[in-house]
C-alpha cells in the first residue's frame, strides 16, 4: 500500500486548488477517526480518505468519471475495498455503496462541506462547535446548498447516529483545523 507521505505527494501533484487538498485533508482526518471508532485499519481509511478525489481537477467536466480515473491511478497502490469505496463515493458512476467502507467515505468526505462552510461563519471558526449547531444547518437547505444532506445520514447505515457522527467528524476536523484554514 502506498505510504501517506507518498499519497500526499500525490495528491498535490495532482490537485493544484488549495480548497480541494483542504477537503482531503478535512476527509483524511474523518475518515480515520470513524475507522477508529468502528474498529477498521486507520491508516487505510485515512489515506482513502486523503485520495478520494485525486482525479477531481481532470473529472470536472465529466463528472460521471470522477472516482473511476481515480481509482485507475490508484490501482495497485491501494487494495480493491478502497478503490471500491472510491468508485463509489460517487453516485454518477454507477458503482453502487455496498460495503461499511464505501457508505464510511460517502458520509464521511460529505460532512466536510458542511462543517467547513459553518466554520467559516463562525468568528470562532472551528472551535467549540457543536452537533446541535450542524443539525441546524442540516435543516437550512440553502445553507451549504451544494452538500447533499441524504449522503450525510448514511452514516446510520454503519452504525453511527447523526449527533455522535456530527461530535466525532467536528473533532477529527479540529484536529487539522490550522492546515485547512479553519483557526
Amino acid at each position: 500500500m502506498i505510504s501517506r507521505k507518498e499519497a500526499f505527494k500525490l495528491l498535490q501533484d495532482n490537485t493544484p486548488e488549495e480548497k480541494l487538498i483542504q477537503h482531503a485533508l478535512e476527509s483524511e482526518a474523518v475518515l480515520g477517526a470513524l475507522a477508529e471508532k468502528l474498529g477498521k485499519d486507520i491508516e487505510l481509511w485515512s489515506i482513502t480518505g486523503l485520495l478520494h478525489d485525486l482525479d477531481y481537477s481532470t473529472t470536472s467536466k465529466t463528472p460521471e468519471q470522477h472516482g473511476l480515473v481515480s481509482a485507475e491511478m490508484l490501482n495497485g497502490k491501494l487494495p480493491d475495498s478502497a478503490i471500491q469505496a472510491i468508485k463509489a463515493h460517487n453516485e454518477m458512476t454507477g458503482v453502487q455503496a455496498k460495503t461499511e467502507f464505501d457508505y464510511a467515505l460517502r458520509c464521511g468526505e460529505t460532512i466536510t462541506g458542511l462543517i467547513h462552510a459553518n466554520a467559516l461563519i463562525r468568528p470562532e471558526k472551528i472551535k467549540g462547535m457543536k452537533a446541535k449547531s450542524l443539525k441546524k444547518k442540516m435543516k437550512a437547505k440553502a445553507f451549504a446548498a451544494s452538500v447533499n444532506r441524504d449522503i450525510i445520514k448514511e452514516c446510520e447505515k454503519i452504525g453511527l447516529d447523526i449527533n455522535e457522527f456530527f461530535t466525532l467528524s467536528i473533532k477529527a476536523i479540529e484536529e487539522v483545523a490550522p492546515e485547512v484554514g479553519l483557526t
